[in-house]
């Protein structure tokens, strides 16, 4: 049974399945760019559920037909007529939404039916893993209006792509079919039209299930991995396997695997370490 919770503001919308939350971008009549109300929304939505230890993982998804069109280009229009040193404050509402999910010691997974584009592409390049309907398009439509990429995208690509393909992508805007980005190793799942979001909390009910702390850990190290140097990597796994040595996780991890029984790793959250 699913337990469902909107946020007073309703660009954003929060719906519970077990330990998964959902968090839904809603603003579909503009195929989901990016409003105010989800810029002020996500970052404190997702600050609240890593704090609540029923939380196991989330899944962040659109409204209706489509993940997201990326930012709104009216408001770009307002904020040409403003100083270089002001254009810069307001790119760090984007950068701000974008940490949170970085940050966020959670995993999360995007579900994405249609596409995402500009910003939208950033959103969901941000999560963790990434879940796409095989009829979805990505693009990096900021040439097409005479802008560059933001929200980290180049960076959050370069993890994955050469850096040909990164740069076709961004100097052409072309439409990407989720295909191809499979193809490249950059979607996780694909999945008939309709089925993404469905296929996304499967797939987070299952991580869901893990060890709170490990996977904040795992998160962590997957993260550092793409530019860390080599010694600073392993002094991070050190660091991170030494904590997990004596944490009440492990202890059960491995005592049901000699025990030869399934580890109880939900009773654990909250419990110290």
């Amino acid at each position: 049974m699913n337990d469902h919770a909107n946020n007073a503001n309703d660009a954003l919308l929060s719906e519970r399945h077990g330990s998964v939350l959902v968090l839904t971008n809603n603003n579909p009549a503009a195929r989901n760019a990016l409003s105010l109300g989800f810029y002020q929304a996500l970052p404190s939505t997702l600050a609240a559920a890593q704090a609540d230890p029923s939380i196991g993982a989330i899944v962040l998804t659109g409204a209706g037909e489509f993940f997201c069109s990326g930012g709104d280009l009216n408001q770009l229009i307002i904020r040409r007529q403003l100083p270089l040193a002001q254009r810069l404050e307001t790119l760090e509402g984007l950068h701000t939404l974008i940490r949170s999910i970085r940050y966020c010691e959670k995993p999360i997974i995007a579900a994405v039916e249609g596409g995402a584009a500009g910003a939208g592409m950033s959103l969901a390049f941000a999560c963790d893993m990434l879940v796409a309907a095989r009829d979805a398009i990505f693009s990096l439509a900021y040439i097409k209006v005479g802008l560059s990429p933001d929200g980290g995208i180049t960076q959050f690509l370069s993890e994955i792509l050469s850096r040909q393909v990164l740069t076709e992508f961004s100097l052409t805007g072309d439409r990407v079919p989720c295909e191809r980005l499979y193809a490249l190793g950059a979607i996780n799942l694909v999945t008939e039209r309709g089925a993404a979001l469905a296929e996304a909390i499967a797939l987070a009910e299952r991580v869901a299930q893990g060890p709170q702390r490990a996977t904040a850990r795992i998160k962590n190290l997957c993260q550092q991995a793409y530019t860390n140097h080599f010694e600073d990597q392993l002094m991070l796994e050190a660091k991170l396997m030494a904590e997990s040595q004596g944490d009440v996780e492990s202890a059960e991890g491995i005592a049901a695997f000699l025990e030869k029984r399934r580890a109880d790793f939900v009773s654990l959250r909250g419990k110290s370490e």
